[in-house]
């Protein structure tokens, strides 16, 4: 019996943690900066030499649908505080101009937080085709 502790699955993909062991780290670079190594992986775990790049590894419809629901929760905070601004506005809600406020301060939230949510959509990737504990295939 092993007395090894098993990871946490979301502390270890918030943390870019290696999908098959949770202990190595991903990416090239520990930041964001510079944008253009922003979602280089390391070719292979450095701890337990899981093998992480393939041709088709991009994740970019994880991408695209953690925009989306980047756009949806912004609502979340759009809609009570454009409530609270406008006040007792006789103007009806289809007349004021709010979908082009909503569109546009949702579209600088989600451009700002697109580096982290780039890594979010690779770790996602990775650990949907990645089993934990999974030992790496012999090249």
């Amino acid at each position: 019996m092993s007395t090894q502790k098993k990871t946490a699955l979301l502390p270890a993909i918030l943390s870019k943690k290696c999908p098959s062991c949770r202990k190595g780290f991903v990416f090239t670079h520990k930041h964001i900066f510079p944008l253009t190594k922003l979602v280089e992986l390391k070719r292979e775990c450095p701890v337990c030499g899981q093998v992480l790049v393939s041709e088709k590894n991009n994740g970019a419809g994880i991408n695209y649908a953690l925009t989306m629901i980047m756009f949806m929760l912004n609502l979340l905070w759009f809609c009570p505080l454009y409530i609270w601004l406008k006040g007792s506005s006789n103007v009806p809600w289809y007349n004021d101009n709010s979908i082009w406020w909503y569109l546009g301060s949702s579209s600088f939230v989600v451009i700002m937080l697109q580096p982290w949510l780039m890594r979010i959509s690779r770790m996602l990737y990775l650990y949907f085709y990645i089993g934990y504990g999974k030992t790496p295939l012999p090249e």
